[in-house]
């Protein structure tokens, strides 16, 4: 890994930017977002920035692989690349003219299988291979929808996901977990932060389902492999917010009878700008409570006991559930 920490993240971040600025008046033509029950926008805004964060990712990981020492003929990589190649095109294309849903969920769980199946490590060792691989796939199936879910707001996937990954390439940096998990989270962190200018409020562009999905199956895979590693409460702790918010609003949903697959803006994050918050402030709150949870993922990783570990999952869960309450009261009510 000696070229990666000098080089990774930056030409991440050179080629996302950079192919945005060359695809930019093509999306602007062909795949324009309208505003519909969903959004956050209110005039027409381009899609498909996620084209330039994806394609960068995977041109990053296949130019550093070998100096990194990194085989690209190991099945894994192969495998992870072909799925996030597979989900950008399924969602390059939804978000030209939508599919079905039965059609978008039977590809996302083809992919997520074959990542889960070719992954190295397990979750429970102490439980049948079978059970675990399953639940894995269930829950890397939900994982990648609900980035999709909660990709509604100027740099809200940037404010979940920078956090996590930066601490996942420092971690690959301090020689805490292998090379191939290290590579791809620092190259998908550079091209996240090259996305950032072109997302920040008002954005002049979205992700798209194109970036999203594939997202959502990248941050699936890396945290399957920090848990695969023995971290499994840090692969926990990581994403919390994200998983929360749309967990949560999912069963809300289902409680009140709604159509869970129809477009809505019941997401605590959606509501937190009903009731007062800007956009800013939104996604300020949550990039520092994902940053708060890399840090308290870092505290189970440094001192490994169980009661430091069971602490740090019980002040996760309290910080992030004091920020969904915090979001779903009106400034008005609290002042």
């Amino acid at each position: 890994m000696i070229l990666a920490p000098l080089f990774v993240v930056p030409l991440a971040a050179l080629l996302s930017a950079g192919l945005i600025v060359l695809l930019k008046p093509l999306l602007q033509r062909y795949a324009l977002a309208r505003p519909n029950a969903r959004s956050s926008h209110r005039v027409p805004t381009p899609q498909g920035g996620g084209i330039a964060i994806i394609a960068a990712a995977l041109i990053t990981v296949a130019v550093l692989a070998m100096p990194a020492g990194i085989a690209l003929g190991g099945v894994e990589l192969l495998v992870l690349a072909l799925s996030v190649i597979a989900l950008a095109v399924v969602g390059a294309v939804d978000d030209i003219r939508p599919l079905p849903a039965s059609l978008r969920l039977v590809i996302q769980a083809g992919a997520v299988a074959a990542v889960v199946l070719t992954a190295e490590g397990r979750l429970l060792p102490d439980a049948p291979l079978w059970l675990e691989r399953a639940f894995a796939i269930l829950a890397g199936l939900w994982f990648v929808n609900l980035v999709n879910f909660m990709d509604g707001l100027d740099w809200m996937t940037l404010a979940e996901f920078v956090p996590p990954l930066a601490f996942l390439f420092a971690l690959g940096l301090a020689g805490r977990t292998a090379p191939e998990p290290t590579l791809v989270a620092g190259a998908l962190l550079g091209g996240l932060l090259g996305f950032a200018p072109f997302n920040r409020p008002v954005a002049r562009l979205f992700m798209g389902d194109v970036g999203s999905l594939p997202v959502g199956l990248i941050v699936a895979w890396l945290l399957f492999r920090l848990a695969g590693e023995g971290s499994l409460a840090a692969a926990l702790i990581l994403p919390l917010y994200p998983i929360a918010d749309a967990t949560l609003t999912l069963l809300w949903r289902l409680r009140r009878g709604e159509a869970v697959w129809q477009a809505h803006r019941s997401h605590y994050y959606q509501v937190a700008t009903v009731n007062g918050f800007s956009v800013t402030e939104t996604v300020g709150s949550v990039f520092a409570v994902q940053a708060a949870l890399a840090g308290l993922a870092g505290v189970t990783l440094l001192w490994p006991f169980p009661a430091v570990t069971l602490a740090c999952l019980v002040l996760a869960a309290g910080l992030v559930g004091w920020l969904l309450r915090r979001f779903a009261t009106p400034r008005t009510a609290s002042a």
